[in-house]
């Protein structure tokens, strides 16, 4: 397929322990393009207090329904006070829309702006850099949004990646009303401020979310035009009609919905989610929550009844692909539909935000006959996070004394005998009594469901050391053909040069118009 890009050299974590950049021996250029002093550390008690809203929406109420309204009310009124056409009611992108063939960059939840989100950039320049467009998949801004955090996590991150970039927000992104999302993608004022948060319930929740609600400061049309001046090349400009919309490109169509905080959609998205999803054309969904993860179908309500993914699986709506950001690894789940269809779910939330715990993710054949563990790809690999957290916990709890730290042969085969699986790559024949020890004190760690984010574990052990284990997608398609390819970059300056294709799957359409997926995972010769 045209714009497909080849294996460039380096083998992938499958083949080897310096696939996944063990042993690293040059730290890559991309950290240090961050900003001095930018560190994001999740262990200090700033970018938690600033996530609060998280918590307070749990106990409150998810304002973003009523926020997300008056939004587009307002992009309608910005319009007719600028004496232009309203945004489109279909809210659709068509600027790519005759194109034969069409290449899409997918980065996921990359905004900490600190090393971790710059050790892509590099990979993404030598892989993705001829890309038609991007698309920033969930958590835009880490830790709450805000118009000003735009300037590095965004505008200086990405100022040569050459396309236009459009997004979908994530929970973060909405702790700031949605002010720094709707300025940066959408042209809103950045001084118009977020909407109310107030939801219906009793006076003391009313007055709780008033006294503790977080508000973004402002910022003014200066400000903004000083971040711009990163990504001002006619070829980077877009502005998309809303926090939800579809981009026809090409061959294929992307539906982008914003699922709020808490994972769900109002009617009026619905609606117009019906709406967009009509027809033949094959369809690729972007989501701030991935519908399938951590071996767990995660059900994303819609308003009045139903769920997001009665939408993905009709048949009469042509989708192949489900892609969602939000928790910070690659894993991919080929679901196999009742009437024998396949919709590939991804998540890709790898791109820059502390990594998530996949050695927590269970044996998928939990979930058969719809997708079995051979059909299912993590990155990192089980046992790689087994020993990139097992080095944190040693440093941070267990003194530095090397006691914790697990090699990552014996934690391939520690993983491979916990979850019941062949080791994707040969492990280690005997594992030390030490290296069991240390993974038995490492399991009971937290790994789900505990606010701010989804993996208190990978929270509290966030790090910016090599290798980083952080991914993005490309994605190619023709009429015929669909390709997803997951790179990775490790913070190695081998793998910037020549990097690691970590996993590809390839649909074809058949004569009958079904599409039909195959996995060509590099380093696996039987997927």
């Amino acid at each position: 397929m045209t714009g497909v890009r080849p294996e460039l050299g380096s083998e992938p974590s499958r083949s080897s322990t310096g696939g996944a950049g063990w042993g690293c021996r040059q730290p890559g250029v991309g950290a240090r393009l961050a900003p001095v002093d930018s560190r994001l550390s999740w262990l200090s008690p700033g970018p938690l207090i600033a996530s609060r809203n998280d918590v307070l929406t749990r106990w409150l109420g998810d304002p973003s329904d009523s926020q997300r309204r008056e939004w587009l009310r307002r992009l309608d009124s910005y319009a007719e006070a600028a004496g232009v056409p309203p945004p489109p009611r279909d809210r659709l992108v068509t600027r790519f829309a005759d194109r034969d063939h069409i290449s899409v960059a997918v980065l996921g939840d990359p905004g900490e702006g600190d090393a971790s989100q710059y050790v892509v950039v590099p990979v993404l320049k030598r892989v993705a850099g001829d890309t038609d467009l991007g698309i920033i998949c969930s958590d835009v801004i880490y830790p709450a949004g805000g118009v000003r955090a735009y300037a590095d996590r965004f505008y200086r991150a990405y100022a040569d990646y050459q396309a236009p970039l459009y997004g979908l927000p994530g929970n973060h992104d909405w702790y700031d009303g949605l002010s720094g999302f709707m300025t940066a993608f959408c042209d809103a004022p950045p001084d118009a401020g977020a909407p109310s948060s107030a939801v219906p319930g009793p006076w003391w929740k009313r007055l709780l979310r008033q006294l503790l609600w977080r508000r973004a400061p402002k910022a003014t049309a200066a400000d903004v035009a000083d971040m711009r001046w990163y990504r001002d090349a006619e070829s980077q400009q877009a502005t998309q009609p809303g926090p939800y919309c579809a981009i026809d490109a090409g061959p294929v169509r992307l539906v982008l919905i914003d699922v709020g905080i808490d994972c769900h959609i109002d009617s009026d998205q619905a609606a117009w989610l019906r709406e967009v999803s009509a027809g033949d054309r094959p369809k690729i969904l972007l989501t701030g929550k991935p519908l399938y993860t951590y071996a767990a179908f995660q059900p994303c309500p819609i308003e009045g009844g139903g769920d997001v993914n009665d939408i993905v699986t009709d048949p009469a709506h042509n989708y192949v692909a489900a892609i969602g950001g939000d928790d910070h690894n690659y894993q991919r789940y080929p679901v196999r539909q009742p009437d024998g269809r396949t919709i590939l779910y991804l998540v890709a939330g790898g791109s820059g935000a502390y990594l998530s715990a996949t050695h927590q993710i269970p044996n998928v054949d939990r979930l058969a006959p719809a997708v079995h563990e051979e059909d299912f790809r993590c990155y990192p690999l089980r046992g790689d996070s087994l020993a990139h957290f097992s080095r944190r916990y040693d440093k941070l709890l267990g003194f530095g004394l090397g006691r914790l730290v697990i090699d990552p042969d014996d934690a391939t085969a520690v993983m491979a005998e916990r979850v019941g699986i062949t080791p994707p790559r040969p492990g280690s024949s005997t594992v030390p009594a030490r290296a069991r020890r240390a993974a038995d004190r490492i399991f009971p760690l937290p790994a789900r469901g505990s606010a701010p984010a989804h993996n208190l574990m990978s929270v509290l052990f966030d790090s910016n050391a090599v290798p980083q284990f952080k991914s993005f997608l490309r994605l190619d398609a023709t009429s015929d053909e669909i390709v997803v390819s997951c790179w990775a970059a490790t913070g190695c300056r081998e793998h910037e040069i020549n990097p690691v294709l970590e996993d590809r799957m390839r649909a074809t359409r058949q004569p009958d118009g079904r599409w039909v997926w195959a996995s060509e995972t590099p380093g696996r010769p039987v997927p």
